[in-house]
Order: C-alpha cells, then structure tokens, then sequence
C-alpha cells in the first residue's frame, strides 16, 4: 500500500487490508505493509486523524511507523497497490507497471479512482477514506481467497 507521506490513506489501507487478510485466514500467505514515496514522516505514526478514524472503527492504529517506498520491492512483491496516479507515477518512474495498480481498481462500487488525501481536508474526510478502504479491502480479500483456493 503506498501514497506519498505513509501517514494517512497508505497505513489505513495496511491496517484495514490486514486486519481483513487474517480474518480470513490468509495471513500466512499474504504479508501487506505500507510506504510513502516521499521521506517526510520516515519512523513517525500515523496523523493522528487517520489514527483516530481507525480506533474509533475498531482497529489497532499503534504499531504503524512510516516508512519510504524501497524500488527494490518491485522485484520483492506480488502486487504494489497506490492511492492516487501521482503515486502511480512515482512507483512505476523507469519501472514494469505490470504490478503496481491503483488500490481503487479493487473497489467494488467505483472501481479505477483514486483515494483521495485527507490530510489538508476535514475530518470527514478521514472518515470517507476508511469507507473506501473497508469495501475495497473486504473486495480484494475475497479475490485473494480465491487466488490461493480458500
């Protein structure tokens, strides 16, 4: 999972998607984590809206620090899902593209968005990007399910 600073919509995503992953019983298989393509907020938690949102939702929001993207995971991963097209451009600069697809093309309900940053918004919008991470990941989680015959 990767957008720019790893503080807002990418550890969402991680916290949500693997919360997900291990009620399903595929946190054997799948291993999800999160990074910025930038290096703002290196080794720093997540905003604290985006963890509220999260505990407030349920999720254990706490043991998230942020980390850069690492180019060397393209050949380390199966599947490098971004937040945004920036991030695509980013994450693909000089690279296959193959593996890198935007989280929302999962989304059941507008599938091919972006998931919009929060950060310099209101705390509604905080709020909205856990509601797409929630359908998209319960979506992809189902796919995996099925990838892996479970």
């Amino acid at each position: 999972m990767v957008c720019l600073g790893n503080i807002c919509r990418s550890p969402v995503a991680d916290v949500v998607m693997s919360a997900r992953v291990a009620e399903a019983g595929l946190d054997e298989v799948v291993e999800v984590f999160s990074a910025g393509t930038a290096d703002y907020h290196v080794g720093k938690g997540m905003d604290p809206r985006s963890a509220q949102t999260l505990t407030a939702a349920g999720y254990d929001a706490t043991r998230h620090r942020a980390q850069q993207f690492d180019h060397a995971w393209h050949d380390e991963v199966d599947l490098i899902l971004v937040m945004d097209h920036a991030n695509h451009a980013d994450v693909t600069a000089g690279r296959e593209r193959a593996r890198v697809r935007l989280f929302r093309d999962f989304d059941p309900v507008d599938a091919g968005g972006e998931v919009p940053d929060p950060y310099y918004g209101g705390e509604e919008g905080f709020g909205e990007v856990l509601d797409m991470v929630e359908r998209t990941s319960a979506h992809l989680v189902g796919l995996l399910a099925d990838v892996v015959g479970r």
